[in-house]
């Protein structure tokens, strides 16, 4: 099957995601792996995030263990973890920036909510609201899923997604039972 290039490759961002702040701003990322050697691939992208000019302050997150949501069945758990990070750069760089690192890891986009060697997304960029289809902020699924929530709430338990706690959201979270840390 031939790999699906992501739309953002050729897409337009709109002026507000093609901006930069400011001045520096928070943003967490969201990293998830199920094919290969899931924890050595996250290992390589947190290293990669942490050497890249575009972010500063790189956190990464306790690994949680999950079992696969939605997508085809039969697929091997994920390992996913969060990173919360400084950036001066526009959510548009820091896009290419994860879809440069999905690449570097062999990432095909084939079928939706497929098993990966690498996933990474854009879950919050400062207070920046977007419905841009190739990047919604803060992420449209984010506060529904608990391999987001869980891992970030152990990094920071005051963490806050779009004015709510996150450890609320954690608790309406319909997979929570099913992430462990890793």
């Amino acid at each position: 099957m031939p790999d699906l290039a992501h739309p953002a490759e050729g897409a337009a961002p709109t002026p507000e995601l093609a901006a930069r702040p400011a001045g520096p701003v928070d943003v967490v990322l969201a990293l998830g792996a199920n094919l290969g050697d899931p924890d050595a691939t996250l290992d390589a992208a947190i290293a990669a995030l942490r050497r890249a000019e575009e972010l500063t302050d790189v956190r990464p997150s306790p690994r949680a263990r999950t079992a696969p949501v939605g997508g085809p069945p039969g697929q091997p758990d994920y390992r996913n973890q969060v990173v919360l990070a400084r950036t001066d750069r526009s959510a548009w760089e820091l896009l290419r920036l994860a879809h440069r690192l999905e690449h570097e890891h062999g990432r095909r986009r084939e079928v939706r909510w497929g098993p990966r060697t690498l996933d990474v997304d854009l879950i919050v960029h400062g207070r920046l609201r977007s419905d841009h289809p190739d990047l919604t902020l803060p992420h449209p699924r984010a506060a529904e899923r608990a391999f987001v929530l869980l891992p970030w709430l152990w990094l920071d338990p005051a963490a806050t997604l779009d004015g709510r706690r996150v450890a609320d959201l954690v608790s309406r979270a319909a997979d929570a039972e099913g992430v462990r840390q890793a």
